[in-house]
């Protein structure tokens, strides 16, 4: 399948957001969970304020309170299922978010507050800060964040899900 979604090497939108509703359908209603399903292709003329996503999820309804519990876990899980059903790539991944009623988009600029307000720290006390272990894709949006703010640097450090960012002043050297 992930040969008909990405040809010539780029995600074919419509294709992708048609394959994903379908399979988001099929699961939710084997779950017997109450969500609508809605998802669309983001127009190719111009980047909206969805950042690099070019499909998105919306899953909202009775249940979605079920989705969100435990740090969305159920939600991130459908996520995955999602990515492993589709065959992409983890390239591919930040193409795509899905989403239920705006948890995740909050939850991406909660951390890029933090980030920003961690970085400021290091920049005033010169000291070394770790946040709190974090998924591959919230570890990215801190590293992006931060990745032109003077004065600090950032590294992914940890294995597993107990992988962290830690932020540091600029001129210190990453441990060997």
């Amino acid at each position: 399948m992930a040969q008909e979604l990405i040809p010539d090497g780029k995600l074919d939108r419509q294709a992708t957001a048609d394959a994903l509703r379908n399979f988001l359908e099929s699961t939710v209603r084997a779950s017997g969970l109450e969500l609508n399903v809605n998802v669309r292709a983001v127009s190719e003329d111009g980047p909206g304020a969805e950042g690099e996503a070019e499909v998105l999820a919306d899953l909202d309804g009775r249940d979605k309170e079920v989705l969100l519990e435990r740090g969305a876990d159920v939600l991130k899980a459908f996520e995955h299922l999602a990515f492993r059903a589709l065959r992409l790539e983890p390239a591919y991944h930040e193409k795509i978010h899905i989403d239920s009623g705006g948890y995740r988009a909050l939850r991406f600029e909660e951390l890029k507050m933090t980030a920003r307000v961690a970085a400021e720290r290091v920049q005033s006390t010169k000291q070394p800060f770790r946040l709190n272990p974090m998924s591959s894709r919230e570890r990215r949006i801190v590293h992006l964040a931060l990745k032109d703010m003077p004065g600090v640097r950032t590294q992914s450090v940890g294995m597993g899900e107990e992988r962290q960012v830690v932020i540091h002043p600029a001129d210190s050297q990453p441990k060997k």
